[in-house]
């Protein structure tokens, strides 16, 4: 699957780079977002059966520095490309990329893990989470943009109920999307729980600083992207000290102190005061990529080492659906702030690179929507601390079989 993953995610790359439209375009992502998915859904699973239970915090640390690296590559080439050869060559360089993690993926990783035999796909719970999610985006988003009325508040009811019927039919078929029995251990269920808070109290932190790097500070998108290289910076030097450190500690005090430590971060946004110069803003970025990078290798490790080992595939692609699940809520809600109180050609504007000067008027508007966002993501990071902290003393240590020794 991760080998198919790979394929499929350079094939849309090749499909979107030839978009005619805007139509086409975002079928096409949906071909990449596919591939990406199971690349991402499977990747803790393979590190995990990879390595021994006391060297899984190192390794999953390790791969946070990859994949950093390559957000941060990628960030400032997409910047280059648009810049000089325009958005399609950006599908470009996943190409060449895509051919070789397919070639490589093919000829050197092998299957060591337990496969389960006999189990079948679950439409239905995929298509209910899938409905559910977007529908209540959807709502969550029009609402925001053209303001709230039945209909939107509708959608997003109709989202919500599809959620909790997913829900319900997941403890009912033989072979669930989620294994909902999962949750029954402790330190699986802390962690899946404080992950989904995480990436809720994170996955906007890009967005709204680009907004305001961009709407407040008039830069263009390419700076505005490389503003934010003190946070990856600071996520790749924690992430695999933490890791390798929770190896030999266990994971709680490392994941929660991470949580707390972001929690302070997003709380310094709320009160900071902008339209000081960008070099006052680089110790609470560095906070948040300190604090996010603590977090993510024990919890990881933790997670997967908790999951018995024939229902690590399932454990790798729960915690990864609702790590984007989390995020995906973030970005939602941030917007929706955002559109509250800035009119929203301003945001199409800033969300398209193109720089605008906000009157004082819509700057402090702005800049009060970013200090709630921030305040939100605060508190989210802070309540992810309480199930982080319920997992077993010290991470609890695990066998390679899952479960407590």
């Amino acid at each position: 699957l991760y080998n198919i993953g790979f394929a499929i995610f350079t094939l849309g790359s090749g499909l979107c780079s030839i978009s005619p439209n805007g139509i086409s375009l975002v079928l096409f992502r949906l071909v990449q977002g596919t591939g990406g998915a199971l690349v991402f859904a499977n990747n803790a699973a393979i590190l995990t059966d990879a390595f021994p239970v006391t060297e899984r915090g190192r390794a999953i640390g390790i791969n946070q520095i990859a994949g950093t690296a390559g957000s941060v590559v990628g960030l400032v080439a997409g910047g280059v490309l648009t810049a000089y050869l325009g958005w399609r060559s950006i599908f470009w360089i996943n190409l060449p990329v895509g051919v070789f993690g397919t070639a490589w993926a093919y000829t050197r990783l092998k299957e060591i893990g337990v496969r389960t035999k006999g189990e079948k796909l679950d439409p239905v719970g995929n298509g209910l989470f899938v409905i559910g999610l977007s529908l209540f985006l959807l709502g969550l988003t029009l609402g925001a943009l053209t303001g709230w009325n039945v209909a939107f508040e509708g959608v997003m009811v109709v989202g919500l109920l599809s959620l909790l019927l997913f829900v319900y039919i997941e403890r009912k078929v033989k072979y669930p999307m989620m294994d909902l029995a999962l949750f029954r251990i402790r330190d699986f269920s802390s962690g899946i729980f404080s992950n989904l808070l995480a990436s809720v109290s994170r996955g906007a932190v890009s967005l709204v600083l680009v907004f305001y790097f961009q709407g407040a500070l008039r830069l263009d998108a390419l700076t505005a992207g490389l503003l934010l290289i003190p946070f990856s910076i600071a996520f790749v030097m924690f992430g695999p000290l933490s890791g390798f450190l929770s190896d030999k500690y266990g994971a709680r005090s490392f994941s929660t102190a991470g949580l707390l430590i972001s929690s302070s971060a997003f709380f310094w946004f709320s009160i900071f005061p902008f339209g000081a110069s960008y070099s006052l803003l680089v110790l609470p970025m560095i906070l948040a990529g300190a604090g996010a990078g603590i977090f993510v290798a024990p919890n990881a490790a933790s997670i997967m080492n908790a999951a018995p080992v024939n229902r690590r595939g399932i454990a790798s692609g729960m915690s990864s659906t609702l790590v984007n699940t989390g995020s995906l809520l973030s970005l939602g809600m941030a917007f929706a702030i955002m559109a509250a109180s800035v009119p929203i050609s301003t945001l199409q504007a800033i969300f398209a690179g193109v720089q605008v000067q906000l009157d004082p008027t819509k700057l402090d508007l702005f800049i009060n929507s970013m200090r709630k966002i921030f305040l939100l993501m605060g508190i989210f990071s802070l309540v992810a601390a309480v199930p982080s902290w319920k997992r077993g003393p010290r991470g609890a240590k695990r066998s390679e079989q899952g479960g407590v020794d």
